[in-house]
């Protein structure tokens, strides 16, 4: 049986003034990627910082959630990061290596 790896992610700027929501099954290739692309949504709002995240080892599940919460509201989404990052503290480190 195969472990498979897939979250659903919550990235902001510096200023936490946006949230992008994304899914991945590699948070460690993607948050390298949000740092490196030259253009894009990520890129022109300076989102690189993950703040939030669930993990999920059915694609589609992740894919569902990842649709179900862009279509929330801001207070919404705000209230969800507080659930587990109550000072909304950048998490890169966990899953960047060295």
């Amino acid at each position: 049986m195969f472990n498979h790896n897939y979250y659903v992610y919550f990235l902001t700027n510096f200023k936490k003034t946006t949230i992008y929501i994304g899914v991945t099954n590699d948070m460690d290739r993607r948050l390298n990627e949000h740092n490196t692309e030259p253009k894009g949504f990520t890129n022109k709002y300076n989102c690189k910082y993950l703040i939030y995240f669930e993990h999920y080892s059915n694609v589609n599940q992740a894919i569902d959630r990842e649709k179900q919460l862009k279509k929330w509201s801001r207070k919404k989404k705000e209230w969800l990061i507080s659930t587990t990052n109550l000072e909304w503290n950048f998490l890169n480190d966990d899953f960047l290596g060295d």
